[in-house]
């Protein structure tokens, strides 16, 4: 048995969701007659209080093309120095949308208008303009740290009153309000765009959702299009992707239940430096400095257990739905008697 905890990217689909894969409806989505794609971006955009959503292959393409709708060449975008658009996207603000960055701290990667006040550039000709804020729910980078509504508002309204948009990266949204409670509806509300990858958590085999304002769309399909993203007969993803949020989001909360138990053990152990508090489905720990991250894959991998180095002395767990509380079970038993 292999226990894979690199990431939640990893899962198979369901016979359920292969099922509805194969008995979609499907059509030329780039003719936009594939009846399944269209019902997906519907069901997406009300879902997220939006007026339209377009179907991609990657979270990685509906954040970098949300950033690129939101944004003119030369200008700068607001964000957490450890986003995965500015950190784990291949350098993509640059290259795809001749943009700029300016990092921030944040709280675990939380940003709040106190922090960017001062970071707004004025109207001048040496400084880039800036025109996007971008936020991350839940932080990859922070274990899995979410913003609340709460949070959330103050921030929108401090981006409306300096003429600014605001993008959200929501690849694990769902982790995050299935914490918080809040309605994936409201999200609409308060942000330009919104990209949802349906391959992580909600375990989907492949796609993610950019959910917009209906004026961004139209160039949001032409960037689909230009970054080679167009679909044909797509429907059989778009089919996972509608069961995956029908069926797999009221789970999300066994795999956060599993992540804290792994976080516990992991506390107890003496070869553990620290645990980043575990909000959802992440777990990041640090070693203490006798032990490699390779040392320690070498002595887990040989267990059937798999996990992602994270940094130099961090390793990464992550849970999902093909980590049920046997493999949970094996795991802890594992960690607990390690040796170094």
């Amino acid at each position: 048995m292999i226990i894979d905890l690199r990431s939640d990217t990893v899962t198979r689909p369901t016979p359920a969701m292969m099922q509805a894969m194969m008995q979609a409806s499907v059509g030329d989505d780039v003719f936009g007659e594939d009846p399944t794609v269209n019902a997906l971006e519907e069901k997406c955009a009300s879902l997220l209080g939006m007026e339209a959503a377009v179907f991609c292959p990657s979270g990685t393409m509906t954040n970098q093309i949300g950033i690129k709708v939101l944004t003119q060449p030369y200008e700068e975008v607001i964000c957490y120095r450890g986003a995965h658009i500015y950190k784990y996207e291949g350098g993509g603000l640059a290259g795809n949308s001749l943009v700029s960055v300016r990092l921030l701290a944040g709280d675990r990667g939380r940003l709040s208008v106190d922090e960017m006040a001062a970071q707004v550039n004025a109207d001048d000709q040496h400084y880039p303009r800036t025109s996007v804020i971008a936020l991350e729910n839940t932080v990859v980078r922070e274990a899995g740290s979410y913003y609340t509504l709460r949070d959330i508002a103050p921030i929108s309204a401090f981006a409306r009153s300096k003429k600014l948009l605001l993008h959200l990266d929501g690849a694990r949204l769902f982790n995050a309000l299935a914490v918080t409670g809040d309605h994936a509806r409201d999200y609409g509300k308060y942000f330009d765009t919104i990209s949802i990858c349906l391959s992580k958590g909600l375990g989907a085999p492949v796609g993610s959702v950019l959910a917009c304002k209906k004026e961004f769309a139209k160039k949001a399909r032409r960037m689909r299009k230009a970054w080679g993203g167009a679909w044909r007969q797509a429907g059989f993803l778009a089919a996972a992707g509608l069961y995956a949020l029908e069926h797999h989001v009221a789970r999300l909360t066994e795999d956060h239940q599993r992540a804290k138990k792994l976080a516990d053990c992991l506390r107890q152990q003496p070869y553990v430096a620290s645990v980043m508090p575990t909000d959802t489905n992440i777990v990041i720990f640090e070693l203490i400095p006798s032990v490699t991250p390779a040392a320690f894959l070498e002595k887990i991998n040989a267990h059937g257990i798999k996990a992602l180095v994270f940094s130099a002395t961090e390793i990464r767990l992550v849970t999902h739905l093909d980590f049920d509380d046997a493999m949970l079970q094996k795991t802890v038993d594992v960690f607990s008697t390690l040796r170094f």
